[in-house]
């Protein structure tokens, strides 16, 4: 498996792996599902895709919601259909719950309770965060240990499973493998890219540019008109900004700061999941030719596909 976050480099140096070690690429980038949305998920390319297989992309429109439980089924399908004709998976993303999912199971506690998640949210509206948050202590110190008062949404979830199952949030997690330590019944190995900080910046800045210059404005603004953003394509980084560049509410430089700055607190995020996950060996991120050879050749030794 391939880890980084956004523009660190994980498709250029997955190609190459891939190529070499005969293997398939399973994505787990949760924007890649989405149909039509190529320049500003920064889709592998026809040519890209000629070289190596893909698995993962193009599996609904955007006017869809498309969840873990569908990802994980097909990311399942894919693997044993790789595995049936002997070939090899690397699997490649940044989408770090799809990662924990696939890895260490997905959380499955109570179905959501319409009518209790309300009554909790007036709560929180009525008598405010600490109070909330206080309850949460008493029932699931645990919980309450991660989660900040000023989380709502996480608050709330956690005291509707309380008074679901009469069990601790925390209980159902560590049931499911989300302790956070890294144990798996699922053989693997874990490459994290890391690119240095500065030069992260500058990849971001750069490939926003030519992201823009690719179309992207015309891209989100056809997605609109095709049926609109779901509730989880919306989530994609940028296009909110695209649309508001295509109407003429922002000009192409105010765009691109905008979606740059987006895209660094995104990664800062990223890097704080990858953190988690300490099976992950992680390595520097190639920015020559040789130091692509030089990745390529120490991660296939550290996969034990050399």
């Amino acid at each position: 498996m391939l880890l980084g976050v956004t523009a660190s480099g994980k498709s250029a140096l997955s190609l190459e792996l891939a190529e070499r070690a005969g293997a398939e690429v399973v994505s787990m980038d949760s924007m890649l599902v989405y149909r039509g949305m190529d320049i500003g998920t920064a889709k592998p390319t026809a040519p890209e895709r000629a070289r190596v297989r893909h698995h993962g992309l193009d599996l609904a429109a955007p006017s869809e919601v498309y969840t873990i439980q569908h990802w994980l089924a097909a990311t399942e399908a894919a693997l044993a259909d790789i595995a049936a004709r002997g070939r090899r998976a690397l699997l490649v993303g940044g989408t770090a719950f799809y990662y924990k999912a696939l890895v260490h199971g997905l959380f499955e506690g109570p179905d959501v309770d319409p009518a209790l998640r309300a009554s909790l949210e007036r709560r929180y509206e009525l008598e405010g965060a600490a109070a909330l948050h206080a309850e949460l202590a008493r029932v699931d110190l645990a919980a309450a240990a991660r989660i900040h008062a000023n989380d709502r949404k996480r608050v709330v979830r956690a005291l509707e499973v309380w008074h679901q199952s009469g069990r601790p949030l925390s209980d159902w997690q560590r049931e499911w493998g989300w302790d956070g330590s890294g144990a798996s019944e699922r053989p693997r190995r874990v490459v994290e890219l890391a690119p240095e900080p500065a030069r992260l910046e500058q990849r971001i800045v750069e490939r926003t540019g030519a992201m823009l210059d690719a179309g992207w404005a015309a891209e989100a603004a056809a997605v609109r008109a095709g049926g609109g953003f779901s509730a989880t394509a919306s989530q994609a980084l940028g296009y909110a900004v695209a649309l508001d560049l295509h109407d003429g509410r922002l000009s192409r430089p105010e765009a691109a700061e905008q979606i740059a700055l987006a895209t660094r607190q995104f990664a800062r995020r990223q890097r704080t999941w990858f953190r988690k996950f300490r099976e992950a060996r992680v390595v520097a991120t190639p920015e020559t030719p040789q130091d692509l050879a030089e990745r390529v050749d120490e991660v296939l030794r550290w996969f034990d596909w050399a």
